[in-house]
C-alpha cells in the first residue's frame, strides 16, 4: 500500500506518518516550502522523513508570500500570548493551505499510483483554523473523486487524518508508544534567532500543554 504523507516537521504530521507507517503503508512524503516565516521546520522535515524510512522525499516549492493574508507570511507580528480560547480564526491562518497541499498531494499521489493521503490536522487542540475539520476532509474526497483521471476511472481517494479528534496529550502518548522522537521536530510559529522555539506562540502553547498533559518533558526543552 501506497500513501503519501504531508511532513511539515512537526509532531502533528509526524505521528500521522508514524501511524501510517505502523499500518503498513510505504510513505512518500511532501514537504512545502511555502514563504514561511518558520522554515527551520523544514529541516525537522528532512530529519523525520529519515526517521519514518520514506522511500522519497519531495520539498516542493509554492510561495504563497504574495498572496498574503497571514502572519505567517508577511511582516505582520505572529500574536504571542493570546488567548487560546478567543472567538475568531487567528491571523496564523494561511488562507486555503491545507486545500493547496492536499491538491498537491493528490496531483503526487497520482503520478505514483497511490490512492491514500495522509495529514495531521486536528480538530480539537487547535486554533481554529476551518481547514481542520471533518467536513473540510470528507468535501476534499469527495473533490479528489471528481477531479482527477483515476477518481473518474473508479479510483476512491482516501484522506486519512488519524489525528483528527485526539488532544495533543494523546497525539504524543501515542507518538512515545510507536517510539518516535520528538526531539526532532519543530512546532514553533516565531522561533528564535538560534532556532529555539518562542514559547509564546498559539503552537508552542498548545504543544507545551499536550506534553504536560501528558505527564512527559518535551524534548526539545531538555
Amino acid at each position: 500500500m501506497k500513501a503519501v504523507v504531508l511532513l511539515s516537521g512537526g509532531l502533528d504530521s509526524y505521528t500521522a506518518g508514524a501511524i501510517a507507517s505502523a499500518e503498513g503503508y510505504a510513505l512518500s512524503a511532501l514537504t512545502i516550502w511555502y514563504g514561511q516565516r518558520h522554515a527551520r521546520e523544514v529541516e525537522s522535515a528532512r530529519a523525520v522523513a529519515r526517521a519514518l524510512g520514506v522511500e522519497r522525499h519531495l520539498e516542493l516549492p509554492v510561495d504563497l508570500r504574495p498572496i498574503g493574508g497571514s502572519s505567517l507570511t508577511s511582516a505582520e507580528p505572529v500574536p504571542l500570548d493570546r488567548d487560546l480560547s478567543a472567538e475568531g480564526i487567528p491571523s496564523t491562518y494561511v488562507p486555503a493551505r491545507n486545500t493547496i497541499f492536499l491538491a498537491l498531494a493528490l496531483g503526487w499521489a497520482e503520478v505514483l499510483g497511490a490512492v491514500d493521503l495522509v495529514i495531521g490536522v486536528n480538530a480539537l487542540d487547535y486554533s481554529g483554523y476551518p481547514d481542520c475539520r471533518p467536513a473540510f476532509i470528507a468535501a476534499f474526497e469527495a473533490l479528489a473523486a471528481a477531479a482527477t483521471r483515476a477518481g473518474v476511472e473508479g479510483a476512491r481517494f482516501r484522506v486519512h487524518a488519524p489525528l483528527l479528534t485526539m488532544t495533543k496529550a494523546e497525539i504524543i502518548r501515542r507518538g512515545v508508544s510507536l517510539g518516535l522522537d520528538y526531539g526532532l521536530t519543530h512546532s514553533c510559529y516565531a522561533p528564535r534567532p538560534d532556532g529555539r522555539p518562542c514559547g509564546r506562540c498559539d503552537s508552542c502553547v498548545l504543544r507545551a500543554r499536550g506534553f504536560a498533559d501528558a505527564g512527559l518533558p518535551d524534548p526539545l526543552l531538555a
